[in-house]
């Protein structure tokens, strides 16, 4: 494996550790708040993300290449309200996004196909996390502050975390 595909995947790594951290620290907020809903959403979401980080782990190792395992900067760990929580999610996903479209481009450079195929299941993820980012966005924003449609809200994401868990496996 080239250094260069090598380099990338670590910072990948990093950025995805950075994520489960990012939503770790979102569900705590939440939590605190009396969230239930988006508590386990926020919970689910941070654990995925450590799983994405595990996978480029693996196949960085399989690949012959050396996987480090990054410090992380603690996360911002308190929000005005869920609108701020869930539109910092969005951000931070476009930031993935760009991250992995990056990798994907340097492989096609490099002619490294092995890593250019395993990063497509990322590009397809990414889809599905920014769209859920952009429909939790537009449920709040339909809501407004309203407290009952928080509530509702709230309730909702507990089916909205169910429901991803399943299209995850």
């Amino acid at each position: 494996m080239k250094q260069n595909i090598q380099d990338i995947l670590n910072r990948q790594i990093q950025l995805e550790a950075s994520s489960s951290q990012t939503y770790l620290a979102m569900a705590v907020w939440a939590e605190n708040k009396g969230y239930t809903g988006t508590t386990d959403f926020l919970y689910a979401h941070a654990d995925e993300e450590r799983m994405h980080m595990l996978k480029l782990i693996k196949f960085l190792n399989e690949r012959g290449g050396e996987a480090v395992i990054p410090a992380l900067n603690a996360p911002k760990s308190d929000y005005k309200d869920l609108h701020e929580v869930f539109s910092t999610l969005l951000e931070h996903e476009l930031h993935v996004t760009d991250s992995i479209n990056e990798i994907v481009y340097i492989c096609l450079q490099e002619k490294d196909y092995t890593t250019h195929n395993f990063m497509q299941w990322y590009v397809s993820e990414q889809l599905e996390e920014e769209a859920l980012a952009r429909t939790v966005l537009d449920k709040l924003k339909l809501i407004g502050d309203d407290k009952g449609g928080l509530y509702l809200f709230d309730n909702d994401m507990k089916t909205i975390q169910a429901e991803s868990q399943i299209q995850i496996q």
